[in-house]
């Protein structure tokens, strides 16, 4: 079973940084597409970013493109997420999930991690 643990969230001002962190389990992580999403109470979940299987190609929403990146060390089963500028309306808990392919064009995310909370005060 496929395994996602997120980790790095916490609390920050506007204008600060945090990077989060997406530890895969099996032996298989380096096939498959990554992606972040985010969700605040009350709110739609958004899916924010995505990474390719090798890196080669990236996604971000326009809500977050200049401010995150998304990234990944196959060799460490390991998804990231690094969120600068960061502004008060990026507060949610954010989740990190894997695609059902290489490519994270016309995916399914068919496994989801817990999430981690990020909170940015104003």
């Amino acid at each position: 079973q496929v395994q996602l643990v997120e980790s790095g969230g916490g609390l920050v001002q506007a204008g600060g940084s945090l990077r989060l962190s997406c530890a895969a389990s099996g032996r298989t992580f380096s096939n498959y597409a990554m992606g972040w999403a985010r969700q605040a109470p009350g709110k739609e979940r958004e899916f924010v970013a995505a990474i390719s299987w090798n890196g080669g190609s990236r996604y971000y929403a326009d809500s977050v493109e200049g401010r995150f990146t998304i990234s990944r060390d196959n060799a460490k089963n390991t998804a990231y997420l690094q969120m600068n500028s960061l502004k008060p309306e990026d507060t949610a808990v954010y989740y990190c999930a894997r695609a059902d392919r290489g490519s994270y064009y016309g995916a399914r995310y068919d496994y989801w991690g817990q999430g981690t909370q990020v909170t940015v005060s104003s």
